[in-house]
């Protein structure tokens, strides 16, 4: 790969594209010229997979998928792409074939599973009032607000829907544990990261928010995953 890929950022569960607002700002002044951020409906696997895919294929030249969360698993189905490059993953799940986010979960449960409960029509919330300290604890509460009144739920079948052919498994990956993380449980995070055979693992003091709280140390990892790709 002589070009500097096509950064595409995939947001997950209870977030949108805007979640990745510090990291495209640090990409930028890292001279990244081609930044998208695809904005998932969050209604099934197969819509978020088929979303990204028609984002890639858009793009010209090649792609490197960046998913965070439920985003993981979005660009684990949908990272086949021939133009897909490689993948990073950031507090994010990384399903086997056959396997959900939902599956992965009910291994280890994380520390904020209780702030999250269906509405009448079966969509996923967390509570307002424990959005900061489930999701975003390392935040000010301001960012925290904004991103609590602003989230963007799933519907709830979303997180049983199974991989079918995991890229991760045809593509070089890179993955972020936050080590504080109430949405994920770390161990899950560390055990989806070694199962892989990520290139490179960081761990981070961070929350579930990690996208948000350390957009520099995100930009690094994706720096070195560009120049082995380059290498």
């Amino acid at each position: 790969m002589t070009e500097k890929p096509t950064i595409v950022l995939v947001h997950g569960f209870w977030g949108g594209a805007a979640h990745w607002g510090e990291l495209i700002v640090e990409l930028r002044r890292r001279g990244y010229p081609e930044l998208r951020a695809v904005e998932n409906p969050l209604t099934s696997l197969a819509d978020d997979a088929e979303r990204t895919r028609r984002m890639v294929a858009q793009v010209r030249g090649p792609v490197l998928l960046v998913g965070h969360s439920y985003g993981g698993a979005v660009i684990t189905e949908a990272g086949n792409h021939p133009d897909v490059v490689g993948l990073v993953y950031i507090a994010a799940f990384a399903p086997d074939a056959g396997e959900s986010p939902g599956a992965i979960t009910e291994q280890h449960p994380p520390a904020a599973f209780d702030a999250i409960a269906p509405d009448s029509d079966g969509y996923l919330w967390i509570a307002q009032d424990r959005f900061r300290d489930s999701f975003a604890q390392d935040l000010d509460e301001d960012a925290a607000l904004v991103m609590a009144v602003t989230q963007k739920a799933p519907l709830g079948s979303t997180f049983g829907d199974a991989v079918t052919d995991p890229a991760w498994r045809h593509r070089p990956s890179w993955y972020q544990v936050s080590t504080q993380d109430r949405m994920i449980h770390p161990d899950n995070e560390r055990r989806m990261a070694e199962r892989m055979g990520a290139r490179e693992v960081i761990e981070l003091e961070a929350s579930h928010a990690s996208l948000a709280s350390h957009p520099r140390e995100i930009a690094d990892l994706i720096d070195r995953a560009v120049a082995a790709l380059a290498g």
